[in-house]
């Protein structure tokens, strides 16, 4: 996986994928630079993630490029046919602790997904040369009221 820190984290080539710790209720967007296979949601830490597409299991919850959404290998929910990503839009999603919901280019998908319980951390994945822009502050469109970037976890000694 190549990525760089400018003010969001690049996934990109194949067969990345990446994960940091929640706290809060978060909110991140991506912008889809090159189609290929990739994902968005949540997972557990027992989620495998050299194992994808992710939402094969329990420990993972995840929109795919297809606009499924996934969890233990069943289809929870989907975009409208005519609402599918394309490059260069912005998917954004927000978690609140149990619903997973979806926003296309700022605008609410209405295809919530739950079912994975627990910690969960964000997770992004690419493969076949894929190519996404993640922010997880400084979004491109303002986040739904109580949602916010995500907060890192610090340990103080």
């Amino acid at each position: 996986m190549a990525t760089s820190v400018l003010c969001c984290l690049r996934c990109c080539r194949d067969g990345g994928t990446g994960h940091i710790p929640l706290k809060e209720m978060p909110a991140v967007q991506l912008d889809t630079q090159h189609m290929g296979i990739w994902g968005i949601g949540v997972a557990t830490q027992k989620v495998n993630l050299n194992q994808i597409p992710l939402g094969r299991d329990v420990h993972s919850l995840v929109m795919r490029n297809d606009g499924a959404l996934y969890h233990n290998n069943e289809e929870k929910n989907r975009l409208p046919a005519n609402s599918l990503p394309q490059e260069g839009d912005v998917v954004g999603i927000t978690y609140d602790h149990v619903e997973l919901n979806v926003y296309l280019n700022g605008k609410n998908m209405h295809c919530p997904a739950s079912g994975i319980r627990g910690t969960v951390y964000p997770v992004v994945y690419v493969d076949d040369s894929a190519i996404l822009d993640c922010q997880f502050s400084e979004f491109y469109h303002t986040p739904p009221p109580g949602f916010e970037k995500i907060l890192f976890e610090q340990q103080i000694f």
